[in-house]
C-alpha cells in the first residue's frame, strides 16, 4: 500500500507540474486545452478507498488551481470524478484488479482501459467547463469545448499509457 502511495504522489507531482509548466499554456483553436493531471487521477491503484481516491483528486485539482490561478474549478472538478472513479473502474470491467495494480490496458483490457478514460474525462471537462462559464450563455460553444477536449486530453492520456506500457514491457 505505501508502494501504491508513494507512486500516486510522483504521478501528481510529475502530471501537476507539466499541466502549470507546459499544458495550461495550450489552446488549440481556442476551443481544446489538454488537461494532463487526469492521468495521476485514473491511475490510482484499485485498492485505494473511494474516500481516499476523492482525496487524492481534490489535493490533485487544488494543486492545479493554486499554481494556475483559478479559483477552485479544478479542484472541484477532480473531486466530482474521485467520487465516479472506482464505480467506472468497475463498471467497465469484469475481472477483480489486484489491491495495488493500477488501472491500464493491461490489467482493465484496452477497450474497457478506453471506455473508463473516455468517461473519467467527459465527466472532468463537463464539471469543469460548466462552473468555468457559470451560465449557459451559449450551449453550442460549451459543448464544442466540451467534446474538443475531451477528445484532445484522451488522445494525450492514451498516448502516455501507451508509452509507459512499452516501457514497462521493455523492463522486463
Amino acid at each position: 500500500m505505501i508502494k501504491g502511495l508513494l507512486k500516486v504522489v510522483a504521478y501528481i507531482v510529475v502530471c501537476v507540474l507539466l499541466q502549470v509548466t507546459v499544458f495550461n499554456h495550450i489552446h488549440l483553436f481556442n476551443l481544446m486545452t489538454p488537461f494532463l493531471y487526469l492521468y495521476a487521477i485514473a491511475k490510482i491503484p484499485a485498492g485505494f478507498t473511494r474516500v481516499q481516491v476523492i482525496w487524492m483528486a481534490f489535493i490533485t485539482g487544488l494543486l492545479v488551481d493554486i499554481f494556475s490561478g483559478t479559483l477552485g474549478i479544478h479542484a472541484a472538478a477532480s473531486t466530482l470524478i474521485g467520487y465516479y472513479r472506482n464505480p467506472l473502474m468497475h463498471a467497465f470491467t469484469d475481472k477483480e484488479m489486484l489491491e495495488d495494480a493500477s488501472p491500464s490496458y493491461v490489467t482493465l483490457g484496452t477497450g474497457a482501459f478506453m471506455k473508463y478514460i473516455v468517461c473519467l474525462t467527459f465527466l472532468h471537462h463537463t464539471a469543469l467547463y460548466a462552473i468555468e462559464s457559470l451560465s449557459l450563455f451559449d450551449p453550442p460553444y460549451l459543448l464544442l469545448r466540451i467534446a474538443s477536449s475531451t477528445m484532445l486530453t484522451t488522445l494525450c492520456l492514451f498516448v502516455i499509457e501507451a508509452f509507459h506500457m512499452e516501457r514497462r514491457s521493455g523492463e522486463l
